[in-house]
């Protein structure tokens, strides 16, 4: 993959990851980042294309558009952590909602851009017990998820003013190495680092598609090379689901140890879904992709990082 590749949110979890496969790919990779919640260290580039930006300074980002002109760009950046999004639901519409304004604005007045990737989320889609495609009916549960099917309104609505080959991926559940909010497998991580053999955990029953941050990249990847013309949503998952309980026990066969588990009712959801499954067969019959990393063999790498807590991974 030859060109500029602009990537914002490309200093976080998911970005680092997109960033450092599209390099590898061949692309020249920039980063905008306002490292609120990413780390400089995380994105793969020279400082002179790593530029920190908050998307929702409308007129910054339109300067790093007229200096880059970006052939692609993979919108990433956003605040996602739902508990903290449903405490501040005016800042979370304020970054997701109008900072992705910002950005499909730039895009549009931009000249050379041929292609955008917007990332979306799952939490789009309204409780169901089965897997869920793309053509299933959308009813958010929180106001992360209504801010980003907000997201896919206004990348539709681009795609129609613009003309611009137009992404959207709703991600299911990331994991993998760098991942800068507490989640359910880097809060078991971190725990387990610190040296617990004690887990002090939340829900212990749903069930979710975890997908690691390399198989994204690499969906991703596929389906950059494949969509270059039209508006296209996609799911990004693995397609299997696994309850807290089973992740856990995937860390206790890479450990090789008894893990316990103590329900601690403050990280309990008063509104749970007791599945989140992605039917990714579109992803795989448009580019042929399927997912190489399997949960032990990502828990594995897990338990190899230095123990960190989150305030030094994002400070």
């Amino acid at each position: 993959m030859k060109g500029k590749v602009l990537v914002t949110g490309g200093a976080g979890f998911i970005g680092s990851a997109v960033c450092a496969h599209l390099a590898e790919l061949g692309a020249t990779i920039h980063v905008l980042d306002d490292l609120s919640f990413g780390r400089r260290e995380l994105a793969p580039v020279p400082d002179d294309r790593f530029h920190q930006v908050d998307i929702r300074d409308r007129a910054a980002v339109m300067r790093v558009f007229d200096a880059v002109r970006p052939e692609r760009v993979l919108h990433l950046a956003a605040i996602h952590f739902i508990p903290y999004c449903n405490e501040h639901p005016a800042e979370a519409a304020e970054i997701n909602i109008n900072g992705t304004i910002n950005v499909l604005d730039a895009c549009a007045s931009s000249p050379g851009c041929v292609q955008v990737f917007v990332a979306s989320t799952a939490a789009v889609y309204p409780i169901h017990d089965g897997a869920v495609n793309e053509d299933h009916v959308t009813g958010p549960l929180d106001i992360y998820g209504t801010t980003k099917l907000a997201c896919e309104r206004f990348a539709s609505e681009f795609h129609l003013r613009t003309g611009i080959a137009t992404i959207v991926g709703r991600f299911f559940n990331a994991f993998g190495p760098n991942e800068t909010n507490p989640h359910l497998i880097p809060e078991i991580q971190q725990q387990l680092l610190s040296g617990s053999r004690t887990l002090r955990l939340g829900n212990l029953d749903p069930k979710r598609d975890f997908i690691h941050t390399h198989d994204m990249s690499r969906a991703m990847a596929a389906l950059l090379e494949k969509c270059v013309r039209g508006h296209h949503i996609f799911n990004i998952g693995r397609g299997v689901e696994y309850s807290v309980r089973e992740v856990v026990e995937a860390f206790e066969r890479q450990l090789g140890e008894r893990i316990t588990i103590e329900v601690d009712p403050k990280r309990v959801r008063k509104v749970e879904r007791m599945h989140l499954l992605a039917d990714v067969s579109a992803l795989k019959e448009l580019t042929g992709w399927e997912p190489q990393w399997s949960i032990d063999e990502g828990v594995s790498t897990l338990l190899q990082e230095r123990s960190t807590t989150f305030d030094e991974r994002v400070g």
